[in-house]
């Protein structure tokens, strides 16, 4: 087989091992143990005969940098897939600047997102401060509503672990 086939093979190769990494990490945080072993087993063939690969000619030094090219573009693969995979859920926390936000609250609840208004003081006026917990694919719409609102709003995030009580649902689909 040619040098450059083998160089891709490796290279593609680590990309599908590190994305693969990536992705359990990802379930092995929220305590998915079924998927968390399923990738794991491929996982780790994929790093094994990737490996094989390189330790068969340390001479070769394109083995080893292709080794390191498919661990990196691996790490961001791994994050898109993660991105687009938008599992588990968030806080999101949000400080208002306008003092009328009756309309905003209501569209927000309009679209399936359970809200707690507390009044706070700012540095020179009384602001809302709403607290909203989602599912992190919904942040995106959550989002546009609160910009569409209030530009200048002060937005939180924080990942949430399990939830008990509470309203809490998916947002309807816009």
């Amino acid at each position: 087989m040619p040098n450059i086939i083998i160089y891709l093979l490796i290279f593609f190769a680590r990309i599908c091992d590190v994305g693969l990494t990536t992705v359990r990490t990802i379930f092995m945080i929220q305590g998915r143990k079924l998927i968390v072993m399923v990738i794991g087993f491929f996982e780790a063939i994929v790093y094994v005969v990737v490996l094989g690969k390189i330790v068969t000619d340390l001479d070769d030094p394109m083995k080893i940098v292709f080794y390191g090219l498919g661990f990196a573009a691996g790490n961001f693969v791994g994050l898109m897939i993660e991105e687009k995979l938008a599992l588990g859920e968030l806080a999101v926390n949000v400080v208002l600047r306008d003092s009328d936000n009756d309309e905003l609250i209501s569209e927000i609840r309009e679209n399936g997102f359970g809200v707690t208004v507390v009044e706070g003081q700012g540095r020179s006026m009384m602001r809302d401060y709403l607290i909203i917990i989602i599912k992190r694919k919904d942040f995106k719409r959550l989002k546009e509503i609160i910009s569409g609102h209030d530009k200048k709003a002060f937005m939180m995030t924080s990942t949430v672990d399990p939830i008990t009580g509470g309203y809490f649902r998916g947002a309807k689909k816009a």
